[in-house]
Parts: C-alpha cells; structure tokens; sequence
C-alpha cells in the first residue's frame, strides 16, 4: 500500500489554521518521515549532490534557522522514535520535536519570508510525509484528567 503524501498544508487547513486565535503562543507538533535519496527538482542547484532525505531536512534547518529564531520561534522538545505503542505500526517517524511560536503571526511571517521560501525547497525535497499539528496550552489538573 502506497504512503499517504502529506507535504504542505491544503488551502482548507491553512484558513482553519489562520481563524483560530493569533494572540497567543502555539505549539506545533512535527512528525516526519524523510525519503531516502532527496527529491530535488533537476534544476535546483542541490540535485545530483546524492543528499540523503536527513541531509536535506538539515539543510533546511540550516537555512530556515535564522528566520525560524528571528520571528520568536524556539524547539521546546525534541525526540527520537522508538517504537509505535498505539497507533499504525506502519507510521514511522525519523525526526520529531515541538516548536512553540510565540503567536501564529510569527509561524505567517516566518512561512511568508521570501528566504525561508527559498529554503523550504529543501523540507520538500527531504520529506516523504508529515504531520504538523497546532496546540495551544490549556490549563488543568495534573495527571491525565
């Protein structure tokens, strides 16, 4: 069976994304699953450099970083995948972490900045699929309740 592709967010996903609060920090879960061999198109200047889908995403980081910290962002977590306890064993994930952003007008700005458009060709290169999910921080008892 065929992965599903999840690589940017649909038109649908992006409005909900923007009609929930701006004025409050978020934290945006990434999932992702990297390709092997970077998918670069043939005429970016990375293609033919045999860049594992790793390298690539590192890449990315690289060069989103500087905007990434610029607009407030900050990595609050970040681990590694050991094992699927609930959930499709056929979801794997090589890299995950937490991002928080002080307002969702950080994550717009970040996401609309003409150098991190030029950096994301590498995320897309790098990623078979993802899942980038928004949390905002609720206040409750401790424990699971």
């Amino acid at each position: 069976m065929a992965e599903d592709r999840y690589l940017d967010p649909t038109r649908e996903s992006f409005d909900a994304f923007k009609a929930l609060p701006r004025d409050v920090p978020i934290n945006m879960l990434n999932l992702l699953r990297f390709h092997e061999s970077a998918q670069y198109p043939s005429d970016h200047s990375n293609a033919g450099k045999g860049w594992s889908g790793a390298r690539a995403y590192q890449e990315y980081g690289t060069t989103s970083g500087p905007i990434f910290e610029r607009v407030g962002g900050t990595i609050i977590w970040r681990g590694q995948m050991e094992c699927m306890v609930i959930g499709p064993d056929d979801k794997q994930w090589d890299s995950s972490f937490i991002a928080r952003y002080p307002n969702s007008g950080a994550f717009m700005e970040m996401v609309t900045d003409p150098e991190y458009q030029k950096a994301v060709i590498n995320r897309q290169a790098a990623v078979l699929t993802s899942r980038l999910i928004r949390f905002c921080e609720v206040d409750g008892p401790k424990g699971f309740g």
